[in-house]
């Protein structure tokens, strides 16, 4: 039975194998010697026992000494290498685990835990009973070819395999499993499809198609990189329509945005910012989209909006008003800014994720390098040209501008091509014509 030693008790002996079939006692004349213990027979004979880092002893019995001295080394050794698991940990099953983990993992944004609790119902349904220490990487690339031949997205099923990464990963920190058995090379791939960018026309057709209660929302997405839930949330107070900044702070209803980045000021044009006072004016008096009613406009109404206006106007089927947003990075991008400059204004956590979303809009750089490289021609061509229209030479050689040391010896030796003139060896052997 497993208990807690103290170090005293552990009289530096970090583990041990017992015979139980045997005690050593004192004899008549105070000699130790061996003799039949009461459970002789009985029990198992051989007890193993070590102590872990924590303190507590752990043992194991076994039917052959050899066998218990086997199990022991293998314990030592994983606690000298950092990778230790205690027997009792390493029975506890994914689905166990789970539970644990979710229970800790409830302190984060109401729609991350509903979107871990998605994923994780998944994961159960093919981990669930099976013990931490016993999923392997084979076991990982079975279940996501499993998922994609179920037809789930490339995407949504790299995203079920980070889950389960990141489930693996807090075990191994809380000593539960020795490794994690996602990796890259278990990872399948992102299956990201590149985002649909409205054009210009059809972004202001949007904007005419509109109900005149929600039409600010088409800018705020397009022309602010506002997402849905941030629109309909939009408060007057949140926005400085004399210095043309808006300042996120919620999304709706009343919630915290999606993170800290989400909060960075967004300038925007005067021009923007007139449309948005008229709609502050003549609105519900809190925010700048008003339902059919004269009520605070909610996502539903701009996704309503939304669906109507792209039947009329022959827009893609999935077209969705998050698009607006890619609309607006593509925006800032033919404009010739930067990917930090993008990442700023499109409030990303990183540049990475602005680059994974967006780098292909960049415009290519062949062009560019390609005039770089040329601009080492033209140089040339400009420095080597002939003096006169009579000279045969096609470049001269620049006058070293120093006599001494390096430079000295430099201009004083024979160039290669002097050296290698035919007309300047002094080899008698036959020429070879080069």
């Amino acid at each position: 039975m497993n208990g807690y030693v103290s170090p005293k008790q552990r009289l530096n002996q970090r583990g041990s194998v017992e015979d139980r079939w045997r005690k050593r006692v004192k004899d008549a004349d105070g000699n130790t010697v061996e003799v039949p213990s009461a459970v002789a027979g009985k029990v198992t004979r051989w007890r193993a026992r070590y102590v872990d880092d924590g303190g507590r002893e752990i043992q194991r019995s076994f039917g052959r000494k050899v066998d218990a001295q086997k199990w022991l080394d293998g314990q030592l050794a994983s606690l000298l290498r950092g990778d230790h698991v205690a027997p009792a940990d390493a029975k506890v099953t994914v689905g166990q685990w789970r539970d644990t983990w979710l229970a800790g993992y409830g302190n984060r944004r109401e729609s991350s835990v509903r979107m871990a609790e998605v994923h994780l119902k998944i994961i159960k349904v093919h981990f669930g009973a099976v013990p931490l220490s016993a999923v392997k990487p084979s076991d990982v690339r079975a279940w996501t070819a499993q998922l994609q031949k179920e037809g789930r997205a490339p995407s949504y099923v790299y995203a079920l395999h980070s889950r389960l990464s990141q489930l693996f990963t807090d075990a191994v920190h809380d000593g539960l499993v020795a490794r994690n058995p996602c990796s890259r090379r278990t990872s399948p791939p992102m299956g990201k499809q590149r985002p649909y960018v409205a054009t210009t026309e059809q972004v202001w057709a949007l904007y005419d198609a509109f109900p005149p209660g929600v039409q600010p929302a088409i800018l705020m997405g397009a022309h602010a990189g506002l997402r849905l839930a941030e629109c309909a949330a939009l408060r007057i107070t949140d926005v400085d329509l004399e210095a043309g900044v808006i300042h996120p702070a919620v999304q709706w209803p009343e919630k915290e945005l999606k993170s800290d980045k989400s909060r960075t000021a967004i300038p925007i044009p005067r021009e923007m910012a007139q449309i948005l006072a008229e709609a502050a004016r003549t609105g519900n008096g809190r925010t700048f989209l008003d339902d059919e009613w004269g009520n605070p406009g909610s996502p539903w109404t701009i996704q309503r909006a939304m669906r109507d206006a792209r039947d009329r106007l022959d827009l893609p089927d999935d077209f969705r008003f998050h698009d607006l947003r890619h609309y607006f990075a593509s925006l800032l991008i033919a404009s010739g800014l930067d990917v930090k400059v993008v990442q700023g204004r499109l409030r990303h956590a990183s540049a990475k994720t602005t680059l994974d979303t967006y780098g292909h809009l960049w415009p290519d750089r062949d062009d560019t390098s390609r005039a770089a490289v040329a601009a080492v021609y033209q140089e040339r061509d400009e420095r080597w040209a002939p003096t006169n229209q009579g000279s045969t030479s096609t470049r001269s050689t620049p006058t070293p501008t120093a006599t001494s040391g390096r430079a000295a010896r430099m201009s004083t030796a024979p160039s290669r091509w002097e050296r290698s003139s035919p007309s300047t060896a002094t080899s008698s052997g036959p020429s070879l014509g080069l």
